[in-house]
């Protein structure tokens, strides 16, 4: 049988789509009607679909192709590593190169004394490991009863049954069972949807202290974590205000519990720095990433451990792991990628380069009717819409429909761009250049003046 390629007729392509692919996220019967976008190659910032069309890719795939596409060293450091050892696990008193250079880069570039890296295939598996990771960590010094997770609501933390307990989205926790025991969720840092009256400053505040509370409502003897994005991307890239990680790391100081930055969005290079907790300001304990770790190129993801957490582990027998862990293919992959991004200065091009560029030009995007809050962090940034800027009111629509019309504008004028609710986000490519970022703002712009056309015509532009 011939292999299926992406010179098919897009009817066929999408027709075969229909019948045999179940997608993410996804209704199906919905698409199938449809029918599915077909890309069929990419280069740089741009995607192009099976009908030829060059799509730029605001989303840099889901937040990860950090370095761009058709990056051909990524596919020779695949293909020389295939050759040589396609695959060995790390069960058994085992290990191979790629994994250990891997390690110990990472071991480099993370903050503090993180020089421990469990690896997994992806974020949603890191957070799965965290999950046992440390309440075997506290189980081994002597307090098994340690074992609530604390998280966020509208945090993002997976998709796994485990990692979507730590999440905070409801629409996954509807489905399939969720939360696992002994998850407890507080309420996120979004002063613009829920501050109120407050003023960001007490906002940010009072939201970390939700944290304490919780401690002291559920006991300090059964606290294990905490676990959060330094920027929540999935949730609508909510940037939290300047008081909430100073106090939420006084009080996991305070407590003694840990504290686990997810990374898997925010680190290597998306915030301008290589980790969100260095731009933050974070101390964590463990680190979870993925994505930007090989830029997508290969599934890869783990958790990066502190010296302390490592040493506890370390000690006993840790009956956790993966197939694929430190897979050499994966990891030759994001050596490579780490390489090219520190050869070729992508973090300090997204610090001094692109991400003030899209900082200015994002910004000015509030001057639109339909803008009340241009938010940004580094080459992560998000738009909310509203129907009245003073009040910051919410459509009288249903949740999510203005800004479904706004995303569908954005597509037709070639620019991917993920709706969250009433809010639009992006997060480019980090090698995105000022002139495409300009284009980027043009398209942009665009769709907001389209979707305000289309509401006002629809009688949507009203608050509840």
């Amino acid at each position: 049988m011939p292999a299926i390629t992406n010179h098919m007729p897009t009817a066929e392509l999408q027709a075969l789509d229909a019948a045999h692919h179940m997608h993410p996220f996804t209704a199906g019967n919905e698409l199938a009607a449809k029918g599915a976008r077909i890309i069929a190659r990419a280069k740089g910032v741009y995607l192009t679909d099976s009908e030829g069309a060059e799509i730029m890719d605001g989303m840099a795939g889901l937040w990860c192709v950090n370095i761009g596409y058709g990056r051909e060293e990524l596919a020779e450091a695949a293909a020389r590593q295939m050759r040589e050892l396609p695959y060995y696990n790390t069960f058994f008193q085992t290990s191979h190169a790629p994994v250990i250079a891997l390690a110990s880069k990472i071991a480099e570039l993370a903050p503090g004394d993180l020089n421990h890296t469990f690896f997994a295939s992806s974020g949603s598996e890191a957070n799965d490991t965290n999950i046992r990771m440390v309440r075997t960590y506290w189980a081994m010094k002597g307090k098994p009863s340690k074992s609530v997770i604390i998280s966020r609501h509208n945090a993002y933390h997976g998709s796994s049954v485990g990692s979507a307990s730590l999440g905070g989205m409801a629409p996954m926790h509807a489905q399939g069972g969720l939360p696992i025991p002994d998850i407890h969720h507080i309420d996120q840092p979004s002063w613009w949807a829920e501050g109120g009256d407050m003023s960001p400053e007490d906002f940010g505040l009072a939201r970390a202290q939700e944290l304490e509370k919780a401690i002291q409502e559920l006991g300090e003897d059964r606290v294990a974590a905490f676990i959060a994005e330094p920027v929540q991307g999935a949730g609508g890239v909510i940037i939290a205000p300047d008081t909430y990680w100073p106090e939420i790391q006084r009080i996991c100081d305070k407590y003694e519990i840990l504290l686990i930055a997810d990374e898997v969005i925010c680190g290597f290079g998306r915030t301008g720095e290589w980790f969100g907790s260095q731009t933050l300001g974070i101390r964590p304990d463990i680190m979870t990433i993925a994505k930007g770790l090989s830029s997508g190129y290969q599934p890869i993801g783990g958790s990066v451990v502190s010296d302390d957490v490592a040493a506890v582990i370390d000690s006993g027998e840790f009956n956790h792991g993966y197939t694929y862990s430190g897979h050499p293919v994966a990891c030759a992959v994001a050596l490579e990628n780490l390489r090219i991004m520190h050869e070729e200065g992508i973090v300090s091009h997204v610090r001094d380069v692109a991400g003030p560029h899209l900082k200015e030009q994002w910004q000015a995007l509030g001057d639109h009717p339909l803008v009340g809050e241009a938010s940004i962090c580094g080459l992560m940034a998000s738009i909310a819409l509203t129907p009245d800027k003073a009040s910051r009111a919410k459509f009288a629509s249903d949740p999510g429909t203005v800004g479904l019309i706004c995303r569908d504008h954005s597509f037709a004028n070639g620019l991917i761009m993920r709706h969250v609710g009433d809010r639009l986000v992006i997060s480019p490519p980090l090698v995105i250049q000022r002139d495409e970022i300009d284009i980027l703002i043009t398209r942009v712009r665009k769709a907001l003046d389209g979707c305000l056309e289309d509401i006002t015509k629809q009688g949507l532009m009203k608050p509840v």
